[in-house]
């Protein structure tokens, strides 16, 4: 399984910030450590001692809400990851079975999909080692295929989807003259 860059990004945030936590933890029982020896010493709580452990209390308080947030925040984290990629899958089975609607070919489908995605038509013949020549002839099929007169429209109808649910033949057409 590849992990990308931004994942990698994430865990090093993540791992970065339970670092900090964890040296935070390590200072404060060091701090703490001292108030409770000079308290020994002094046999009395004295204003330094009570502004020492206030100032203790704030750190640990501190602590417990950093962890409280990073715990938070990774969950939400997780829960978007589910949800985005759900939305990915969804996303591939609509294009999917909207090109196979469309009867487009494989060469086609690949070539609707890098655009509907938004890269140029030079874009397009790169990744697919092909010339733009041969990229924009697949295109116009691609929009003669799917009642588009173009780029914007063959999204459109993709976007529309998204948002209201699938899209009637008749209203596609109405959508066509309109943009």
């Amino acid at each position: 399984m590849a992990v990308s860059r931004e994942r990698v990004s994430i865990w090093t945030k993540e791992g970065a910030l339970v670092a900090l936590i964890i040296f935070q933890a390590a200072c404060t029982s060091l701090f703490v450590a001292d108030v409770f020896d000079d308290f020994r010493e002094a046999g009395r709580l004295s204003l330094h001692l009570n502004m020492e452990l206030f100032a203790n209390l704030g750190l640990i308080a501190g602590i417990v809400v950093e962890a409280a947030v990073l715990w938070a925040l990774l969950r939400r984290q997780a829960h978007a990851d589910r949800t985005i990629g759900a939305a990915q899958g969804a996303m591939a089975e609509m294009m999917s079975a909207q090109f196979d609607q469309w009867g487009l070919t494989p060469a086609e489908a690949d070539v609707a999909a890098f655009t509907i995605k938004g890269f140029s038509v030079s874009e397009t013949a790169s990744f697919r080692g092909s010339s733009e020549a041969t990229v924009k002839s697949h295109l116009n099929s691609v929009y003669r295929k799917a009642g588009v007169s173009g780029r914007s429209q063959l999204v459109s109808i993709f976007v529309e989807e998204l948002f209201h649910g699938p899209i009637k033949a008749d209203a596609k057409k109405q959508q066509a003259h309109v943009i």
